[in-house]
């Protein structure tokens, strides 16, 4: 990996903000992970709740390995809850499952944040493989040529990472009005997983904050080099 002062300018500090929102999500889950709902619901329980209430009987619910790995996969049509989650009964795990289901929902109705997300995930994937290296070879080496196509793919990533946000946000917002509405969760413990999601989003944003942090070392080292013609 290409080093020099940009990085600590750069990339430094939003990687030290993503790792700090790490840590606070994980923490934040364990603590409410330890907080059982009174109704005595699983999550897996109140994700096929939601599910149906939706007319999404076609979603699967699976268990996958691993703590905090929870995601939906639209093309399988599958809600996978991870081992932490799945028999829980606690605030936090309700939480994310209904977290998951507001994915599903957001499929269903063809919600736009996650249409552009999804159109561009092929893209996405080349830049955040492709992308750094094709930009760093192209500086280092003198070809520019290079160097534009590989900050181009990065600003693929920087795109998804943005579109991510709402994405994210609008299904924590589905996640908390149906728990709060369906009367899954009283208002004490509705406090709790919010503050989960909350947690998680603030993972998101320092993504983000990642991305573009990297964008603007790549513009950085570029115009230095330019400069230097």
């Amino acid at each position: 990996m290409y080093f020099d002062m940009t990085y600590l300018i750069y990339v430094l500090p939003p990687l030290l903000i993503s790792i700090w929102a790490s840590a606070h999500v994980k923490s934040t889950y364990a603590k409410y992970n330890r907080v059982a709902n009174r109704r005595g619901y699983t999550a897996a329980m109140v994700a096929r709740r939601i599910l149906d209430d939706n007319g999404l009987q076609s979603i699967r619910l699976e268990r996958v390995s691993g703590e905090l790995t929870d995601h939906y996969d639209p093309s399988a049509g599958v809600i996978r809850l991870s081992d932490s989650t799945y028999n829980s009964t606690s605030v936090g795990a309700l939480g994310v499952a209904a977290h998951e289901c507001g994915h599903a929902v957001q499929h269903e109705v063809g919600y736009f944040p996650m249409k552009i997300r999804s159109a561009i995930i092929p893209i996405t994937q080349l830049g955040s493989s492709l992308a750094m290296p094709l930009a760093l070879i192209g500086i280092v080496m003198g070809f520019p040529l290079l160097t534009e196509i590989g900050i181009l793919l990065f600003c693929a990533v920087v795109v998804f990472q943005l579109v991510t946000l709402p994405v994210e946000f609008n299904a924590s917002r589905r996640a908390m009005k149906t728990l709060e509405q369906d009367l899954i969760l009283e208002q004490d413990e509705l406090q709790g997983a919010r503050r989960v999601l909350t947690a998680a989003a603030l993972t998101y944003v320092a993504a983000l904050l990642v991305a573009l942090g990297n964008l603007l070392r790549l513009l950085a080292l570029r115009d230095r080099r330019n400069g230097r013609r």
